[in-house]
């Protein structure tokens, strides 16, 4: 328990130093080096279109970022009036639950509250993901996966005419990093091109990480299920994906794509208020 709740401090610091790493690579390396000569750039120059299409894309996940951090899910232990003793044990080794009318209700241990659709617990947020947040954390992952594919593609043109090399070849960027490595420490190499080199991998490896829950959380909620339920054996009502989604996405669904902003057209937050 010491370690994860270690893990759910350092996780969101190492996730907010990775960013801010990559704002600056970007506004004050990458977009730069493809300014020759500002007297001659155009109005619409492809740098000027990558960075507003960077800003926007940063804009996006870190808003949903914080979003997901202040949504937290609500405390039903509250409303259930659930103590911090025995009967909080009953909801950890499951033998009490309220939960026919409460589905994939859950106690989560970090967080110390019952939360109603409990999905997962989110290091890198250090929050719980449930049916009060889960579109701003489905954008996070989104727009964070874009974000990262957009850095990787203005790295490797940057290391591309740094370096005087081409990537026309998929086997080029395989091997950069073992020829990098040896360049580096026989010295033909510099620091600063070694560290974007190194940036360049662990770009890929978030985006596609990122891409890949986003994708695997879509396919849940379409199937009306969370992570928990999963992993607990629950059955589910059974109910058409288009009302898997509006429970999720709200009918404002376009909105929360372009901009990020809270969701409150939950189904269960409807039928608590009545």
């Amino acid at each position: 328990m010491l370690v994860l709740r270690l893990l759910n401090v350092v996780a969101p610091a190492y996730f907010l130093c990775i960013s801010l790493v990559t704002f600056v690579l970007q506004i004050f390396v990458f977009i730069p080096s493809m300014f020759r000569d500002p007297s001659t750039t155009p109005l619409f120059s492809p740098a000027l279109l990558h960075g507003a299409l960077f800003l926007f894309l940063s804009a996006n996940a870190l808003g949903n970022y914080v979003l997901v951090i202040q949504s937290s899910p609500e405390d039903l232990g509250k409303d259930l009036n659930l103590g911090r003793g025995a009967e909080v044990a009953d909801w950890l080794d499951g033998s009490r639950s309220p939960g026919s009318a409460l589905p994939g209700t859950h106690f989560c241990r970090l967080c110390a509250r019952v939360t109603q659709r409990h999905d997962h617990h989110c290091f890198f947020t250090g929050n719980c993901i449930g049916s009060r947040n889960m579109r701003n954390f489905i954008m996070f992952c989104l727009y964070t996966s874009l974000a990262c594919l957009d850095s990787l593609v203005a790295g490797m043109a940057y290391i591309s005419a740094t370096l005087s090399m081409s990537f026309a070849d998929p086997l080029a960027f395989l091997t950069l990093l073992p020829h990098s490595i040896s360049q580096f420490f026989s010295g033909a190499l510099l620091s600063s091109e070694m560290f974007v080199i190194l940036m360049l991998y662990l770009w890929l490896g978030i985006g596609l990480a990122c891409a890949g829950f986003c994708c695997h959380q879509m396919l849940l909620i379409l199937r009306g299920q969370t992570r928990y339920q999963v992993r607990k054996g629950m059955v589910v009502r059974a109910r058409p994906w288009r009302e898997n989604l509006q429970e999720v996405f709200g009918k404002k669904w376009l909105l929360g794509l372009l901009i990020p902003v809270l969701n409150v057209e939950s189904n269960y937050r409807r039928q608590k208020e009545k």
